[in-house]
């Protein structure tokens, strides 16, 4: 399958951003996918994740936030994250046109990459849906700090994909939250996952956890069209 990899400059001109696209022909849609704080876009969770969901027929483009691009190891602040999401879901959304693609282009993330596209989204960033791959709703040991306010507003499609012992993501509050947000939000639980979707006494690679989830998420995507 061919990888496409581009350079994408930011709207403050000061940097630019890995993206690796890859498509497969005849893609039914496109995922834009983000990293979580600890690892960048070449993580093989994200690999295995991107890979077997083209195996379904989707697009998808891993990129790096500028943090990671810069050898940095402290992610970006909401505002520099938001403004790197809207460059590459542009780009996603040309890259889908120049080919012809008619399919929805949709955002995804690992942990803080689906909390800043959720958060892009509730800024404006255009985008089909939004599939969270463990979302950070509060750090760990500290349930009563949600960062759920933004998430009330939104009212594209919502997969929240959880690791039932991500600390993370209390299991009742986050059942809770995802009632309160609506029908257009579905939360589907891995059970005995943690944070990182890995499940006690069962050996697999990062590659496999992320291939592993991906025929849902292309599953609630076409159930979504």
């Amino acid at each position: 399958m061919p990888l496409t990899e581009l350079h994408i400059p930011l709207p403050t001109g000061q940097a630019t951003v890995s993206v690796a696209y890859e498509r497969p022909a005849g893609p039914t849609a496109t995922l834009v996918v983000a990293h979580g704080a600890g690892a960048g876009m070449d993580h093989p969770f994200l690999t295995g994740f991107t890979a077997a969901l083209n195996g379904l027929g989707v697009a998808t483009l891993r990129f790096n936030f500028p943090y990671r691009e810069a050898g940095r190891r402290f992610p970006d602040r909401p505002p520099a994250a938001i403004a790197t999401w809207r460059a590459v879901m542009a780009t996603a959304a040309g890259e889908a046109a120049r080919h012809g693609d008619t399919g929805p282009v949709w955002a995804a993330g690992k942990s803080f990459g689906g909390r800043m596209a959720s958060m892009a989204v509730a800024e404006g960033m255009p985008a089909a849906g939004l599939v969270y791959l463990g979302y950070p709703l509060h750090a760990p040991g500290k349930p009563e700090k949600l960062r759920d306010e933004h998430l009330y507003g939104l009212t594209v499609p919502m997969l929240f994909l959880q690791g039932s012992r991500d600390t993370f993501a209390t299991p009742p509050i986050l059942e809770d939250v995802v009632g309160r947000i609506g029908p257009n939000a579905v939360l589907r639980w891995v059970d005995g996952g943690d944070h990182s979707f890995a499940v006690a006494g069962r050996k697999r690679s990062a590659e496999e956890i992320g291939a592993g989830l991906a025929a849902p998420v292309a599953e609630f995507i076409a159930r979504s069209a």
